[in-house]
């Protein structure tokens, strides 16, 4: 019989550790395994459809309503699966993928499906690359594809970091990496117009911190919240304190319920300047201001913030979806500013 001396061995404590992580793996190998089957399969069925339509006299025969008549016989055969549009959706992957080795592994069949109505090709390849690099599941994708995360980022970049962005998806490097323009909070779901106090505001954050990181980006560790700062005999609170991993900092987030105030800016600089110096350790870069405003007038937030630290970076928050075809506009004036994209 094992003691409870024994089972607090650090040996035994690592076999432990050991046995989970090997059924950890095991359980994502073989879920992994199985949607790769299922997408294999259904690429297969895509390409059968795709030959037999090119058969000519069969595809007369069969007119516009192959795809509808295919969807009703087979679920009499099958149970799930084959609605006229997850047809649909077979057909246009094959097409789309002709090469099915070329298509990751990691990505789910629903995922697939999602990627398939995004026209664009940059926004369709930003979109993958994301997915993989912070392993999304369906519903964040979806969700990050009706934010616009693609148009958000691109609109801070030239030609050039647009296609990168398409190419290589979005690793923050340096401190601007960060920046988003609008920050969208609609899954806060309060409705416009709104009365609400900053404090509310920040509460409804924490409750849906999962949602607000997803918002953030990659490499986000929460630190807390009304996180004091005391200053000789008086307190100030930073309203969110996050780690990031990847630029190896804290990152000071500030929330403005109302349009932004030039005092705001100098706020969230001595925020800066106390963590830089009584907060960082060994390691540690310097710290990373973000103003989040419901307003901001771009002439006060360029004289408040003249020679001060590139980190801080002072951004809107929506509480709405944004407008799809403004923003496409706004990224194809970007795109077409220069050269043809080779």
């Amino acid at each position: 019989m094992i003691t409870c001396k024994e089972m607090e061995d650090p040996k035994y404590l690592q076999l432990i550790r050991l046995i989970r992580e090997t059924l950890e793996s095991g359980r994502g190998a073989a879920i992994q395994a199985v949607n790769r089957s299922m997408v294999e399969a259904y690429w297969t069925i895509g390409k059968h459809i795709v030959e037999f339509e090119q058969g000519g006299s069969e595809r007369a025969v069969y007119g516009s309503g192959l795809l509808k008549k295919l969807s009703e016989d087979l679920r009499r055969n099958f149970d799930k699966g084959f609605s006229h549009s997850n047809i649909n959706a077979m057909r246009t992957f094959y097409l789309q993928n002709p090469i099915l080795q070329a298509v990751p592994a990691k990505l789910s069949w629903t995922m697939l499906v999602e990627l398939q109505k995004i026209e664009d090709p940059l926004e369709k390849s930003f979109y993958q690359q994301q997915a993989l690099l912070e392993n999304w599941s369906w519903r964040e994708l979806k969700r990050q594809k009706e934010s616009m995360l693609f148009h958000r980022l691109a609109l801070s970049k030239d030609k050039e970091g647009v296609l990168a962005l398409s190419k290589e998806g979005h690793v923050p490097r340096i401190p601007e990496d960060l920046m988003k323009d609008p920050y969208v909070l609609e899954f806060l779901k309060i409705p416009e117009p709104y009365h609400i106090r900053e404090k509310d505001l920040e509460q409804r954050i924490i409750k849906h911190l999962k949602q607000f990181l997803l918002e953030l980006g990659k490499g986000f560790a929460f630190i807390g919240e009304q996180y004091r700062i005391s200053l000789g005999n008086r307190h100030y609170y930073v309203d969110l304190v996050f780690y990031h991993r990847i630029l190896k900092c804290f990152v000071l987030i500030d929330l403005k319920r109302k349009e932004l105030n030039y005092s705001d800016i100098g706020q969230m600089n001595m925020y800066m300047g106390y963590f830089e110096n009584e907060e960082n350790t060994e390691g540690d870069n310097p710290p990373i201001g973000i103003v989040l405003a419901h307003e901001k007038d771009d002439l006060v937030v360029k004289y408040a913030m003249s020679h001060l630290s590139s980190n801080l970076l002072v951004a809107k928050y929506q509480l709405y979806l944004p407008d799809r075809e403004e923003l496409q506009r706004k990224l194809e004036d970007i795109i077409n500013s220069s050269d043809d994209i080779k």
